[in-house]
Order: C-alpha cells, then sequence, then structure tokens
C-alpha cells in the first residue's frame, strides 16, 4: 500500500476531528519519523510531548517490555505494586 491508500483509509473509517497532512507515518526511530513511501522526518511535534523521549528510546522499551510481561493495566479500583516515589 502507498500514502494514497492509507490515507483513503483513513479519511473513510477516522474520526474527523483533525485535518491532517497527507503523511502517513510507518515508524519512529529517536528524533526522526518515516513514511511509507520512505522519507524521513524531524518529528518537531512529538505526539504533542507524549514522546519527547524520542521514539521507541531502547532503555523505555525494555521497561515496557517487562511491565506488560507482569501486567499491562490495573484499574484505579485497586492499588498495584508499581504506584511509588
Amino acid at each position: 500500500m502507498d500514502s494514497n491508500d492509507y490515507i483513503e483509509l483513513d479519511e473513510t473509517y477516522s474520526a474527523h476531528n483533525y485535518h491532517p497532512l497527507d503523511v502517513v507515518i510507518e515508524r519512529g526511530e529517536g528524533v526522526w519519523v518515516y513514511d511509507v513511501d520512505g522519507r524521513k522526518y524531524l518529528d518537531c511535534l512529538s505526539a504533542y510531548s507524549a514522546v519527547n523521549q524520542g521514539h521507541c528510546h531502547p532503555k523505555i522499551r525494555q521497561a515496557a517490555i517487562e511491565q506488560m510481561g507482569r501486567i499491562t493495566l490495573t484499574s484505579r479500583a485497586f492499588r498495584n505494586d508499581q504506584m511509588g516515589p
């Protein structure tokens, strides 16, 4: 599939609360993101600061993998052993 195919799917099935750029991001590494057509972009948005550490940081990835091997999420109806300073 190319960018136009993904854009058509997005227009058909996604919420229309934004009008995104016609760039289809495939992956990210550090401060860079790459589209499905092989172009590289400096990610100045960082998902509105949600990924200000960069994409796919190896230590953060490893911590997430370890945690997901234990439990993914608990609601606030319970306490868990991960809360703390």
